[in-house]
């Protein structure tokens, strides 16, 4: 006996495509008239399209921002050789991008110092960005030089709480008076680990599109400028909340 046949299924008709609709130029002329004087009629259109764009860039770049940070987290809390304010094992890190001649990172600086005093379980990573000019640079990289005669915490000190304009004299001047071999400190600022500091200093604020400072990364926050104290606390806590 001859095997069946089998059934064959017909193919699915596929759908047409809808023809894009095609204006003469007479139609075209009419259509951007009246898309002309609909919007001249009603202008607020335009802001309220102006402002859902604008909604729409800012969330894009800061979903951008997020992901930048994240990716460059141990760079940013855990880079070895950076200096260290607060406790140095503290559960929740604070980074602040400063420079020594910044008259906004001076009036922050008393506000940040009462966070610390306040929560002992924060850290705060210092990024010397020196941006306002050659002894900004000569300053950060004294400061960060000075580590290896265990004195940049005072150092730090004493440069931020200088008064005026600094220059390379009064910089050592400084240096000297916070207990420091200014020999040995003029060496040691030659170093290729102070400029690398600075030059992945430069690199992170480019990354994080930071220009000014004071700019203090807390959690997955950016806080650029001098903040005040209750702003410090949201962030602190927002990113507490995180760990």
């Amino acid at each position: 006996m001859a095997p069946a046949l089998a059934q064959q299924t017909p193919p699915a008709a596929t759908p047409a495509t809808e023809p894009a609709p095609v204006f003469d130029p007479a139609q075209k002329q009419a259509i951007e008239q009246i898309m002309r004087d609909y919007l001249l009629a009603n202008p607020e259109i335009l802001r309220e399209v102006a402002t859902a764009l604008n909604a729409r860039e800012q969330a894009a770049a800061e979903d951008r921002r997020q992901s930048t940070m994240e990716a460059l987290r141990p760079a940013l809390e855990r880079q070895a050789g950076d200096p260290v304010m607060g406790n140095p094992d503290g559960a929740l890190t604070i980074v602040e991008f400063f420079d020594y001649q910044c008259g906004y990172c001076k009036t922050v600086k008393p506000t940040l110092a009462k966070i610390l005093a306040q929560n002992p379980d924060i850290r705060v990573v210092m990024k010397e960005f020196p941006i306002l000019g050659d002894p900004s640079v000569i300053a950060a990289r004294a400061a960060l030089a000075s580590q290896a005669q265990g004195k940049y915490g005072v150092l730090h000190e004493k440069l931020m709480g200088h008064r005026g304009r600094l220059n390379e004299e009064t910089i050592f001047k400084i240096a000297g008076d916070a207990g420091l071999d200014i020999e040995k400190l003029k060496a040691d600022m030659q170093a290729p680990a102070v400029e690398e500091a600075i030059r992945r200093n430069y690199q992170l604020a480019e990354q994080l599109e930071i220009s000014g400072t004071p700019a203090f990364v807390i959690g997955d926050n950016l806080a650029p400028g001098a903040i005040n104290e209750e702003q410090f606390r949201k962030l602190i806590d927002e990113a507490r909340a995180k760990l």
